[in-house]
């Protein structure tokens, strides 16, 4: 937007300066923008009404994407087209923000994810009891509390003690939100409070995270 600034100097003269304001919203719109995402062997992806479904060799996974103003399109089997009409730059943004969840949608039901957490403390050692469902954990002794922390898995997560590492629990999942959500959940369990946290080191932190089949780490 172009407005105009007048400045009166010592003298009575006057000085008109004309500026453009850029602090505004990019009103600047792209006709058309698409990305398009490849489907691998042995996965089978269904798309209706932005409610995408994708089935593989570990399961399925569905999401809902019908709040993001696009158009979502399986081209063929190995194929889906992801477009944005007459969007701003924001809007344009979401494209490739969609297409990586998609994308960790396929990762999840041809690999799965796997998070790894390690027990740190200075004193009391920290006493994890994993429940035989492999679907909850409880923490005991953080800081030598009596007090006992039980924080459930999310859906689609498995947790179980590490057997070729002392002190360590391992998440694994196929939904990379949900396993990354529960190893976040258990860390803040065991966060330190009213305490200086430079000094006061002790819980449970993410010490590797990546694919489960030999893939590099995210």
């Amino acid at each position: 937007m172009l407005f105009r600034k007048t400045h009166r100097f010592r003298n009575g003269q006057f000085l008109t300066v004309e500026m453009l304001d850029v602090s505004g919203e990019d009103t600047m719109k792209d006709i058309y923008k698409e990305e398009i995402l490849a489907i691998p062997e042995g996965v089978k992806v269904e798309v209706k009404a932005r409610q995408v479904t994708i089935t593989g060799p570990r399961g399925t996974l569905s999401k809902n994407f019908r709040h993001v103003e696009m158009d979502i399109v399986k081209l063929d089997t190995a194929r889906i087209r992801l477009v944005v009409w007459h969007g701003k730059r924001k809007h344009v943004a979401c494209l490739r923000t969609i297409r990586s969840l998609i994308n960790n949608m396929i990762i999840g039901v041809t690999k799965g994810y796997e998070y790894k957490m390690r027990f740190v403390y200075a004193h009391f050692p920290i006493n994890v009891i994993i429940a035989d469902d492999e679907k909850s954990v409880e923490i005991r002794n953080f800081l030598g509390q009596k007090i006992v922390m039980k924080v459930p898995m999310l859906e689609g997560v498995t947790i179980f003690h590490s057997k070729d590492q002392k002190d360590e629990i391992t998440l694994i999942g196929n939904d990379l939100g949900n396993v990354s959500q529960s190893a976040a959940n258990i860390q803040q369990a065991t966060t330190v409070k009213n305490k200086d946290i430079r000094k006061f080191l002790d819980g449970i932190y993410v010490s590797q995270k990546g694919q489960l089949k030999g893939a590099d780490e995210e």
